[in-house]
């Protein structure tokens, strides 16, 4: 019944708690033969680990992966491989103060009330600090999808609050994301938004906003209809990263202010291969893609943990009020970025490998 794997063929299992001595995952499917070592791994982590900015956490986590095991004399062997990544910075006793109380929006309550138990320090399975092992599998899977299919997934903050970048999906680069500490391609509009966010961290506050994604190319034939649809799975992975709300592909909701003459995405030949005009779609038709780029954005809420005072009850029933201390993000989004770019890379490597089984 639980909850803690991804994947059919390409398999993950994620593991351990944010104040525990260490976080990790196993990975089943993996082909033989992939050449892989730690380096291969280690600049994912160090995209997504706090204390990189002064808009994310100053918690100081070297998140240093280790691989335990499928891997000898530098490539994969085919059986499971697993990974582990050391807790150096835990400060429970920042923590101590919520023995008592249940933080808003936090899963204080409902593990408490589900398990009748939980785990205080740092939110244990809750906190965004075991994202770092998906996101090191994830690094697995883009080498896979990039090495053998020339497969190339990138993300990136596009809106930030009611601050929105002039974006082209298909046209943004690494580089681009990379090229400031917010990690959006528009640089003139990334300033502001580092502005805002700095303004909001002051206040004692925090904000969400939208981080959008591309998958780029895409062959046709991904995706088992009906209830492993591409845009199912990439879904339930995006819908899994801690802060999130909200996942829409291609048009998305705004699609639902079009009439069908203008969404449907005319079919073209060219050069030999079936386009479409548009995409509208997303990349995704019927749950199978048909070759276009995919196209999609997860929204995120604005951080749970602020250090203004809130109103909440204790686990006797009183009402009471909280105030937050330790670090926090103001803002998820930079660090989600390459929680987005994994969990797209687990999904599209299990599908990958799916729809190989049909070929002959």
């Amino acid at each position: 019944m639980a909850g803690d794997s991804l994947g059919k063929l390409f398999k993950i299992t994620n593991w351990g708690e944010s104040h525990g001595p260490a976080i990790g995952a196993v990975i089943e499917g993996c082909p033989a033969g992939l050449e892989l070592s730690e380096a291969d791994i280690q600049p994912a982590l160090d995209r997504r680990k706090p204390g990189q900015s002064k808009i994310v956490t100053q918690r100081k986590e070297a998140d240093q992966v280790q691989i335990l095991s499928g891997v000898i004399d530098g490539k994969t062997t085919g059986t499971a491989i697993s990974l582990m990544i050391q807790n150096q910075d835990q400060k429970s006793k920042d923590y101590s103060n919520l023995k008592e109380l249940f933080r808003p929006s936090h899963g204080d309550y409902t593990y408490h009330a589900k398990y009748g138990i939980r785990d205080v320090a740092g939110g244990g399975r809750t906190s965004a600090r075991v994202t770092a092992t998906s996101v090191a599998a994830g690094a697995i899977a883009s080498k896979l999808l990039e090495q053998n299919y020339g497969m190339k997934i990138t993300a990136w903050v596009e809106t930030v609050g009611e601050l929105v970048a002039n974006i082209e999906p298909t046209s943004v680069t690494r580089d681009q994301v990379e090229a400031n500490i917010l990690r959006c391609p528009d640089a003139d509009k990334a300033q502001e938004m580092i502005d805002h966010i700095a303004a909001i961290r002051k206040q004692g506050d925090s904000i969400g906003g939208i981080i959008g994604c591309c998958i780029q190319p895409v062959p046709t034939g991904l995706g088992e209809p009906i209830f492993d649809k591409l845009e199912a799975d990439l879904a339930k992975a995006m819908m899994s990263i801690n802060a999130s709300k909200g996942f829409e592909i291609g048009s998305g909701f705004a699609g639902t202010t079009m009439r069908g003459s203008v969404h449907n995405d005319p079919f073209v030949m060219e050069q030999g291969d079936v386009k479409t005009t548009t995409n509208y779609s997303g990349g995704v038709q019927a749950g199978i893609s048909n070759g276009m780029p995919i196209n999609f954005k997860v929204a995120f809420k604005p951080v749970a943990t602020i250090l203004q005072k809130q109103q909440t009850v204790t686990t006797s029933g009183e009402n009471t009020e909280y105030q937050a201390r330790g670090r926090h993000d103001p803002c998820v989004l930079p660090r989600a970025v390459p929680i987005v770019e994994a969990m797209a890379a687990l999904v599209l490597c299990d599908h990958m490998l799916r729809y190989r089984a049909y070929q002959s």
